[in-house]
């Protein structure tokens, strides 16, 4: 099978435990992209906080980006929005009512900004990693509504992990319109139903004439399943969560010893 499109993860996947991109993973893809294989970072990130490890890996190639958990689909050196599904208004709100019911602090993201209920140590690590515009204004449900926006994708913390109540909360009026994940074990993420990597990554590779024989997908969260199950290839990190473990036809080495890197040269470069 020659594989065409290589849709990789980057938080404990792709990056190491220094959120750096390995120099043998960056051989490995410049070597696949060379032959002439398509590399689609597919994140929860932002689009401007994933931008800087695509300029690092120096590919000089236009090609789309899936962040915001599948909501958004934009490329990487013009900046054409392919695809955008926000969040509606309503949910917005009632995601971050939820939030400020159970005392939590919560963010919206919109048009790569971010607005926050009040400062933690999430945004602090934005105001100091990224050049990214962080506004505090105060009970989030109330600015949103007030502001009418749709933001791309609401994140909720809680530094314990529990997310039991928000979730009893949101799901019962709205289990069909938004998609709840939580791709780290103190955050829960809100987008729409329709937001999801695997969708992105699906409705990109129809419009690339691509198959899904044809791909291979790199993840390790919650939010990389669906999209794991698409690929023809799905393809989890040792590190994964037993759910990903369990959803991919293969498992590889930890992001911490270059797993990406080893299937590439496996499967695409044939070494």
């Amino acid at each position: 099978m020659r594989y065409r499109l290589l849709a990789i993860d980057l938080d404990e996947t792709l990056l190491n435990e220094n959120s750096q991109i390995s120099p043998r993973s960056k051989r490995a893809i410049r070597e696949a992209v060379n032959r002439g294989v398509i590399i689609t970072i597919s994140t929860g990130r932002m689009y401007r906080t994933s931008i800087p490890y695509v300029r690092e890996l120096a590919l000089n190639t236009d090609w789309p980006m899936i962040n915001y958990q599948g909501a958004l689909i934009k490329t990487t050196e013009s900046g054409e929005v392919l695809y955008h599904r926000p969040l509606e208004n309503e949910l917005a709100v009632a995601a971050a009512s939820a939030a400020e019911a159970f005392g939590e602090e919560a963010c919206a993201y919109v048009e790569e900004r971010l607005y926050i209920n009040r400062e933690n140590r999430y945004s602090l690590y934005y105001r100091q990693k990224y050049d990214v515009t962080v506004e505090v204004v105060g009970p989030l449900d109330l600015f949103l509504e007030k502001q009418g926006w749709n933001p791309t994708k609401i994140t909720v913390f809680n530094w314990n992990g529990k997310f039991e109540k928000i979730k009893e909360a949101v799901e019962p009026c709205y289990r069909d319109k938004i998609t709840m994940l939580e791709p780290y074990p103190f955050f829960l993420e809100f987008t729409d139903r329709r937001a999801t990597k695997g969708q992105a990554l699906q409705r990109l590779t129809l419009e690339l004439g691509i198959r899904r024989e044809e791909i291979i997908a790199f993840g390790d969260s919650n939010n990389d399943i669906d999209m794991i199950q698409y690929a023809g290839l799905g393809v989890a990190v040792a590190n994964a969560v037993p759910e990903v473990l369990e959803a991919a036809d293969l498992v590889t080495a930890a992001n911490t010893e270059d797993g990406v890197a080893r299937v590439i040269e496996e499967y695409v470069l044939c070494r």
